[in-house]
């Protein structure tokens, strides 16, 4: 531990900045500009050929964990459907050195045009020090390069901040892969299953579950902060929201009102805190400062307002209300009042709306035809698309880029969770131990 580790466990330096000055000054010899470059905005992306040996092990008690570290880099590099790691078979150079300038044109002859290599070595105070180098195979220059310190159990998110370094430095966008997915982790019968609150990084692995299974729990969701979520639990009584703090496990009651509260969801600062509350056979909305338990109603309606949603900058609110005689999608104020807009107008009904972190799409849940899809469309109702359909699909959440979106589907058996592209393209399912819904993703980490 140094005095300059950061609350997730680990410190970075510029890659630039150590190492032998020989080694360096070799390396950065080529200074062609950079020409590998990938533009995301268009749904027709043709995966990028790259190439990742395994990371080089410091020593040879080193080797699993840089294996370890590269399988995870690799997996989450081709999931995005932006890159296709080249089969390691296909390799005419075995990098053994990272020090060492590698041989382009052997990666070029096998038509890689990214190459990442990367070493890790244990430190004497007992940590890993992860280095990588992300190179141009056709100018043969370094694009980016760091390393990183962290305990050995951390290696899995390093992996993922190298990830997202790749990911940015060759889209131009932050990456998503540092992130973590807090969902409904669901076993047993369907006519007795138990639903228990669950968290895991965003390519389903260290699952770890938050409650026991004792009470009914839906619809979490995540703090900017990223160390709280709010979520509905029906307890002995009514369904309440809840606030739960990650880290330490202590769980709190937003608001003690007389009726059900549903569909909690944090305002952009995470000082607010916005819900429906059903009276009657009405349900409206309102939102709770989390400092001053001062709670401020926005609708007030004799129809059923929920599953509200703060945009990005906290301006606006969308939100799903049958005012209009069925389930449609609408845009206010974030004080509330008159002035709600209709921005759905297709056939069906729309729900679960959830408005991304650009600000530039509000994706939603369609239910017509027989089918569920998972949609999106601009903030004022235009450029509708349907993104996946099929027998029940529900509940889309953003990346944190805004370029993916994650959501369950249930075929009969049982929900799982799939992550899809906003262009509509490279749906894939996320692994988990068991039924799995209401996925909610974090932010970065880092």
């Amino acid at each position: 531990m140094t005095k300059d580790l950061s609350p997730f466990g680990f410190t970075r330096r510029r890659m630039l900045a150590l190492g032998a000055a020989t080694s360096a000054s070799a390396l950065l010899a080529r200074s062609a500009s950079a020409q590998l470059r990938l533009d995301v905005t268009q749904g027709n992306v043709q995966p990028v050929p790259i190439a990742i040996p395994d990371f080089v092990g410091g020593t040879p008690g080193d080797t699993e964990a840089a294996r370890g570290i590269t399988q995870v880099i690799t997996n989450n590099l081709r999931r995005s459907g932006l890159f296709n790691p080249i089969d390691p078979a296909a390799y005419i150079e075995k990098i053994t050195s990272f020090d060492t300038l590698p041989r382009f044109p052997d990666w070029k002859a096998i038509n890689a045009q990214g190459l990442i290599t990367g070493r890790v070595t244990r430190q004497g105070d007992g940590r890993l020090k992860v280095e990588f180098r992300l190179w141009d195979v056709t100018s043969g220059q370094q694009l980016t390069g760091q390393q990183y310190f962290t305990t050995p159990d951390n290696w899995r998110r390093i992996a993922h901040i190298v990830s997202d370094q790749v990911y940015e430095r060759l889209t131009g966008e932050k990456g998503y892969f540092d992130t973590r997915v807090v969902f409904i982790d669901e076993t047993g019968a369907k006519e007795r299953r138990v639903k228990r609150l669950a968290i895991m990084d965003q390519d389903g692995a260290n699952v770890r579950y938050l409650t026991r299974g004792e009470d009914l729990v839906l619809t979490p969701r995540f703090s900017p902060s990223t160390q709280e979520i709010t979520y509905m639990s029906y307890g002995q009584g009514d369904p309440r929201v809840f606030l739960l703090n990650i880290e330490t496990g202590q769980r709190e009651i937003v608001g003690n009102f007389p009726g059900m509260t549903f569909s909690p969801r944090f305002s952009p600062t995470g000082q607010q805190v916005i819900m429906s509350l059903q009276q009657g056979a009405n349900s409206n909305l309102f939102v709770m400062d989390l400092q001053s338990k001062r709670t401020t109603r926005l609708t007030d309606t004799s129809a059923i307002d929920t599953a509200p949603c703060y945009a990005p900058d906290g301006g606006r609110i969308c939100f799903e209300s049958d005012r209009g005689g069925k389930p449609q999608i609408y845009v206010m104020g974030a004080g509330g009042g008159a002035g709600a807009q209709r921005i759905s107008f297709g056939d069906g009904s729309y729900s679960t709306p959830v408005w991304s972190p650009r600000g530039d799409f509000i994706a939603f849940t369609k239910q017509g035809g027989g089918q569920f899809s998972i949609g999106i469309m601009k903030p004022d109702g235009s450029g509708e698309r349907l993104l996946t359909s099929g027998f029940h699909n529900e509940g889309p959440t953003f990346a944190p880029n805004g370029r993916v979106l994650m959501f369950f589907r249930d075929q009969g058996g049982g929900p799982s969770l799939y992550t899809i592209d906003v262009t509509g393209r490279n749906e894939q399912r996320v692994p988990t131990p068991a039924f799995a819904s209401d996925p909610a993703w974090s932010p970065l980490l880092s």
